[in-house]
């Protein structure tokens, strides 16, 4: 169980794969049924990863960076590029390399490696060189109840109080209109409106504002990258440092009113977050295109005016269902979509990121606005309520600093180079393609493709991205000739959140093998956990984008085509079946990825389902294996703590269980148990030990909670009890009405027409051994 064993599966490289060894041919990869991905993350941190304040050499044909794979000769000061067999010469100041002596790209045990960018220092000031600092515009709803907004304000308030001094920090409330607040007009409160009903473009935003180019003058010495942005005077009307505008901030907080147009009965409440996103979007645009800046947009409800609209403003209209979005009956769903779909193009053009913390009893539009979150690569928080913790403690993550921080990053770009036979389909996650085509592009497209390089808007020290590779068709004439590696190397750079251009550099290598030959080799290096959640994220983008696509029915051909090639078997005799160590997890988390949330829509909001499947995509392996397949560990008087089947028959009356589904962590006692708590057990001295039992899983629960983002919900339940339900939707149904004769006494049933795993076990190998 991976909460016990703390071993790093993605050692220095923060990568991990489908197959660690990879079919030489592209009709060898098909018959692996799994398709060969990689995940990777990024800039995830490694007490071993060396930081060098300089650059990298690159291969001047294909740009890849010097690595530990490189041929070198030291004699003729030439290194051999792994990926396209180009002869480069080191530069002058590589001189002094030898065998004894050569730079930390060149160990063979740093196949990660960080190199520190020089920014162009300022001629006139070369000790200080220029470092943009972090952005953060807030973005209100105002149409919320009086007690919302008192949680909302409390929460903004501190957040303000936890960021960096230097950091700007920008302010819009929206309601019925948009209110851009200039933060540097300090005789009195001075604010900017915008009409919430219709769409306005950039360059209206920002004639309002008086920055359009009639309103304002370039400046000379102003930093290169934002020579096309304005000058200091105008930023500051708007964007101030947090250690000069706290004060303003706070008492703006103070005196902020709901929203003050009248609601008539019967309606929704009329709110443009579509506008204010935009004018959000134009301000950034026009004071800091291309630095680090982050949108943090709080909504409490649906959008009803204006652009981005999900829903009319009367009542008995509901918000759309999966069932609306099936049968094409969701009026405004294409059109909201269409708008959130070039907001991100604008937001990716600036290099700017918007962060979503939807907080509301009903849909808040997160499935149109998915788009724009997921390709700045922002962070989203779907709550109940703005009192709730899985939204208080998340929002204050997101600013902390130290061991809690979240290692906020901007204005990343990825790039991939891979050896010749290898091409890139795309990638599933946080990120959007920049259309840079290469050889090593593939015919077909999975996620963001057509591209070998990559835009992260924001991207943080737990991003994962998933990058599916294909083979190229050409058959290869001499197998045992030149290469048995394949070499692939992720090259990310980024801005770190004290301002520092920072490039890490990941290559690794792989092994080809002749799998025609024999399969053994294949089925040693299959890693099935990763393999779960690469099929899963590939899954939902299906779901996603095939219409009418059966999600059930393709899983279930693939496992069985998966076991029919890989499982040990007489023809037609389902008892002989027997499957390698490697894969005898694999079918267990294909029966939990069927009934997940990612699979069976089924009693959640398009909303709720577009949150799972963004976090799905962008937390790494481990994480995204929880939430298919959630861990239980049963804690009881005559054993430690341990892992429990994820099964019906592990409850018992005198039992604790700990149930961690990823988004929520369920504590969960059985009946005896309850009984003695509410008699009060605990709490005499003679029973120290209950008090113990009591107290274990509530202190692993909150180890759980503190290191996870968005916090999860914790629920703390007793047998029989109607929360009780966070448990069993989860479990095995071994024991349903139909058979619930043969329980243990204190165990349970569910009450399900659910196959168990054992009856889809039994299936299963009856059809993958069938001639």
């Amino acid at each position: 169980m991976s909460e016990f064993a703390n071993t790093d599966s993605e050692g220095i490289d923060g990568v991990r794969m489908t197959w660690n060894a990879w079919p030489r041919t592209k009709v060898e990869a098909s018959k692996c049924v799994v398709p060969l991905a990689v995940s990777i993350s990024p800039i995830r941190s490694h007490p071993e990863i060396p930081t060098l304040p300089y650059a990298p050499l690159r291969c001047k044909t294909c740009s890849a960076a010097l690595n530990a794979f490189a041929r070198v000769d030291y004699t003729a000061k030439i290194w051999i590029c792994p990926f396209c067999y180009q002869r480069n010469h080191f530069p002058p100041h590589y001189a002094m390399i030898s065998e004894t002596n050569f730079p930390y790209e060149l160990y063979p045990q740093y196949t990660t490696v960080e190199y520190e960018l020089q920014p162009n220092h300022d001629p006139r000031n070369p000790a200080n060189p220029p470092q943009s600092p972090p952005v953060f515009v807030f973005v209100l709803d105002t149409c919320m109840i009086e007690e919302e907004m008192g949680f909302v304000k409390s929460a903004l308030k501190q957040a303000i109080g936890l960021l960096p001094e230097h950091a700007l920090v920008g302010f819009v409330s929206f309601g019925t209109q948009t209110q851009v607040y200039e933060l540097g007009f300090s005789d009195m409160s001075k604010v900017y409106v915008f009409r919430g009903s219709k769409e306005i473009s950039k360059e209206q935003v920002l004639e309002q504002l008086g920055l359009g180019a009639s309103g304002r003058r370039p400046v000379a010495g102003y930093p290169k990258h934002l020579q096309n942005g304005i000058q200091n005077a105008s930023i500051n009307r708007f964007l101030l440092p947090a250690s000069e505008c706290e004060y303003t901030l706070i008492s703006l907080l103070d005196e902020l009113q709901r929203d003050q147009w009248p609601v008539p009965p019967g309606h929704r409440a009329s709110r443009c977050t579509g506008v204010a996103l935009s004018v959000a979007a134009g301000l950034l645009g026009a004071c800091l295109p291309g630095t680090g800046a982050r949108i943090v947009a709080l909504v409490g409800g649906p959008c009803t005016e204006g652009p981005g609209t999900i829903v009319s403003k009367d009542l008995s209209e509901p918000v759309r269902s999966h069932k609306d979005l099936d049968k094409d009956a969701a009026p405004y769903f294409k059109k909201a979509v269409k708008f959130y779909e070039n907001l991100a193009k604008q937001l990716v053009d600036q290099g700017h990121v918007l962060d979503l913390f939807a907080s509301a009893l009903d849909q808040v539009g997160v499935a149109e606005m998915k788009v724009a979150v997921e390709k700045t690569g922002g962070l989203v928080v779907l709550s109940e309520s703005f009192g709730h913790s899985v939204f208080k403690d998340s929002f204050k993550r997101m600013f902390e600093d130290g061991e809690q921080s979240l290692g906020l990053c901007f204005n990343g770009t990825l790039e991939i180079n891979c050896s010749k036979d290898v091409k890139i389909q795309g990638i599933i996650g946080p990120c959007t393609s920049m259309e840079k085509k290469g050889p090593n592009v593939a015919d077909t497209v999975i996620g963001e493709g057509n591209t070998t390089a990559w835009k992260l808007c924001g991207l943080d020290k737990s991003t994962c991205l998933t990058v599916y590779f294909d083979l190229s068709s050409s058959e290869k004439p001499n197998a045992q000739g030149v290469n048995q590696q394949l070499y692939l190397q992720f090259l990310t750079s980024y801005q770190n959140p004290e301002g520092k251009t920072l490039l890490r550099v990941t290559t690794v290598t792989r092994q080809w093998v002749d799998s025609a030959v024999s399969s053994e080799e294949l089925v040693q290096n299959f890693d099935q956990e990763t393999a779960a959640v690469v099929v899963a994220r590939l899954t939902s983008l299906k779901m996603e984008i095939e219409e009418g696509f059966d999600a059930t029915r393709w899983l279930d051909r693939n496992l069985i085509r998966l076991c029919s090639k890989f499982g040990e078997y007489r023809k037609d005799d389902p008892t002989s079946f027997t499957l390698n160590p490697c894969f005898s997890l694999f079918p267990q988390f294909m029966f939990n990825l069927r009934r997940s949330q990612f699979v069976q829509v089924f009693n959640n909001s398009p909303d709720e389902t577009a949150y799972f499947r963004m976090l799905l995509n962008r937390e790494n392996i481990t994480n995204a294996a929880v939430m298919i397949q959630p861990s239980l560990i049963s804690y009881s008087f005559n054993s430690l703590p341990q892992p429990a089947l994820l099964d019906v028959a592990s409850i018992a009356a005198d039992r604790i269980l700990l149930l961690d589904s990823y988004f929520s962590v369920v504590i969960f006692h059985g009946m005896t148990i309850a009984q003695w708590r509410n008699l009060g057990y605990q709490n005499q001295p003679e029973h120290q030990a209950f008090a113990q039992l009591l107290q274990a899983p509530q202190v692993d629960a909150q180890m759980i909670i503190r290191d996870r983002f968005p916090v999860p919900r914790l629920v703390v339940c007793d047998q029989h009890g109607s929360q009780a339900r966070f448990l069993l939707a989860k479990l095995n149904p071994s024991a349903t009405y139909n058979n619930a004769n043969d329980i243990a006494a204190g165990s349970d049933v569910i009450f399900t027409d659910d196959v168990s795993l054992q009856v889809f076990f039994e299936h299963l190998q009856r059809l993958a051994v069938q001639s």
